[in-house]
């Protein structure tokens, strides 16, 4: 940060000596900035520095230093409050949000958090080796006890505000490597209530400096001069510290791949039966991987959910079984309800395909020869993050990919044949050309995120929603008899936490339907309350390569599934010796978008 005058310190009398020395005179004191300590201010370095040689200046290292960590600052702070402003409810950081950069935001944002560590200690090895330790010393703070002129109480207020910036860097560090190891909660309350701090901190920093010295004094990290050399300087200060610092990012960089978790898909010679349950003894042949996942909606306010994941294969098909917490069973996919104007969404954000309240439950899988974080460096946040492209109409960006690979994506949901042992097959992959109804807004427009070839077996039994309509939804099709497909509900009520009865169901098939009519209509009583899924025939072609057994019991869910080994098709990840992939996992309590996620991949080897 900027480097401060020093001054003596030892006394109210020197001080009052060195403030009258100064008094009307701006001058660069090149060599009072490089002193080892106060007591390196003796008559003959006063006596080298010339009043009239200019304007104040501050040594190549300190500038080289300053203008690193200030940029690694600040694009963690920005890149931090863009990913804050992606929350359902952080008012200040969605304020900030047309001024904030938007795109791959994660690996920007996990990579200026590796040069804080690189400036931070390059910092503190500049300051050992350059004889400028005494440059922040608390003791300069005593001058604020003392009768002594404002700018030399500035002076020390720069000195507490240096002091105080180190610690906040430490904070946000520790707070930051939590959250990246998956722990969300208070740990996310606190980094990104530091990181507001850290915001005024800038203003405050750069305001002390002004009161400290004016214009001058903040320009001076624009002025290098060489460092005064003193017996305290050792050879090469910057070299050195610059070294340190590139081995300690690596160092932490290092450290992070070594201790990632690895998946080993163990080999079986007879497959597990799938049973929802994880109860057949081959799964105990598979060492398990616990993935922390957090910052969702949901999950009984927590946002966090702890994935178990294990794997086997039996040479021609793998094996993947998940348990993962979630306290409520929840099938209502935007069920529709009848009022007395017609029949409305019982979701409120349906319309910005952004529900958080009645939705099912869901379960996400990638799986990417990238290592990326952000989710294989797929996850691109912000309003706009593809100019010239139809925008997301929930505002929260899309997920594609910028160098023509495909990502394989395996998604379970509830309502939409997870019950019935479908897991849909979908990919991540280079933005796709939209559809006129997408360029229109008349359809949801996904980026990069798209379906396998083939076809799913469900569909939603309304038009699509508009993001500002608020009115009654054109329904497709009425049940022929409404009260039994009422009863095959099972017991429910309309609060979006409770719990799904454990038979019920939230589908209406075909065969139980019929198309839309007046007629039909004016026969269902007012508060009745229909599925917004309907179930027609099976997932077909490259789609329905993936199939699965779920249950819901005590607070988890658990899904087994299953898939060929070799890939059916160009979006299709081989599960193959020899050949890593790297998988993420996504958990979604009852929301259409908002799932627990984590960022660190989980690396998965095939057993021969």
């Amino acid at each position: 940060m900027f480097a401060a005058v020093r001054f003596s310190g030892k006394s109210e009398k020197r001080a009052l000596w060195l403030c009258r020395f100064t008094v009307g005179k701006l001058y660069a004191m090149k060599n009072v900035t490089a002193r080892t300590n106060a007591d390196a201010l003796t008559d003959r370095n006063l006596a080298q520095t010339k009043p009239h040689e200019g304007p104040p200046r501050t040594d190549v290292g300190t500038i080289t230093l300053h203008w690193a960590t200030a940029l690694a600052f600040v694009v963690s702070l920005v890149t931090g409050l863009r990913i804050a402003a992606d929350a359902l409810r952080a008012p200040f950081s969605k304020w900030l949000a047309p001024v904030l950069p938007q795109g791959e935001i994660f690996s920007w944002h996990f990579l200026a958090g590796l040069a804080v560590f690189f400036c931070g200690s390059a910092y503190v090895a500049y300051l050992a080796r350059s004889g400028l330790v005494e440059r922040n010393s608390p003791k300069k703070t005593r001058i604020l006890a003392m009768r002594a002129p404002a700018r030399l109480k500035w002076g020390a207020v720069n000195v507490i505000l240096h002091w105080f910036v180190y610690a906040l860097v430490i904070f946000l560090t520790g707070t930051g490597v939590m959250m990246y190891l998956g722990y969300g909660g208070w740990w996310a309350y606190l980094h990104s209530t530091a990181a507001f701090v850290a915001l005024v901190y800038i203003f405050a920093h750069v305001a002390a400096h002004y009161l400290y010295g004016g214009w001058l004094q903040i320009f001076r990290v624009f002025r290098p001069a060489p460092l005064a050399i003193t017996k305290a300087v050792r050879p090469r200060p910057l070299l050195v510290a610059a070294a340190i610092g590139v081995a300690v990012a690596c160092g932490v960089a290092g450290v992070d791949w070594a201790t990632r978790d690895t998946l080993v898909v163990a080999r079986v010679s007879d497959a597990p039966k799938l049973d929802g349950a994880m109860g057949d003894p081959a799964w105990s042949r598979a060492r398990p991987v616990f993935i922390r996942t957090q910052q969702g909606a949901n999950l009984g306010g927590s946002g966090e959910s702890l994935v178990e994941v294990r794997a086997l294969h039996d040479g021609q098909k793998v094996y993947f079984a998940f348990r993962w917490e979630d306290p409520t069973r929840s099938l209502r996919r935007i069920p529709i309800i009848k009022k007395e104007d017609g029949w409305h969404v019982l979701d409120e954000r349906a319309g910005l395909q952004d529900a958080v309240d009645f939705y099912e439950d869901k379960l996400a899988v990638i799986f990417s020869d990238n290592p990326s974080l952000g989710g294989a460096g797929a996850t691109d946040l912000g309003a706009n993050p593809l100019p010239g492209k139809p925008m997301p109409i929930n505002g929260r960006g899309f997920h594609f990919t910028t160098d023509g690979s495909y990502i394989d994506m395996w998604q379970w949901k509830a309502s939409r044949g997870g019950m019935l042992g479908r897991v849909d097959s979908q990919y991540i992959g280079p933005p796709y050309a939209p559809t006129l109804d997408e360029q229109n807004y008349n359809a949801r427009y996904q980026g990069g995120y798209w379906n396998k070839p083939g076809r799913a077996l469900y569909s939603y039994n309304f038009k699509f929603i508009h993001r500002n309509d608020k009115g009654p939804v054109t329904v497709l099709r009425l049940p022929k008899d409404w009260k039994a497909q009422v009863a095959a509900l099972g017991k429910f009520d309309l609060n979006p936490d409770s719990s799904d009865d454990e038979n019920g169901r939230w589908h209406m098939f075909d065969w139980e339907s019929e198309p839309y009519t007046p007629e039909a209509d004016a026969g269902i009583p007012v508060g009745t309350t229909l599925p917004g899924v309907i179930i027609a025939g099976d997932n077909e072609g490259e789609r329905a390569n993936v199939t699965g057994v779920s249950k819901w019991s005590n607070g988890h869910w658990t899904l087994e599934l299953t898939r060929n080994m070799k890939s059916d098709g160009r979006y299709d990840k081989a599960f193959v010796p020899a050949h890593d992939l790297y998988m993420w996992v996504a958990v979604f309590d009852h929301a259409q978008t908002r799932h627990a996620s984590h960022n660190r991949p989980v690396r998965v080897v095939t057993q021969n």
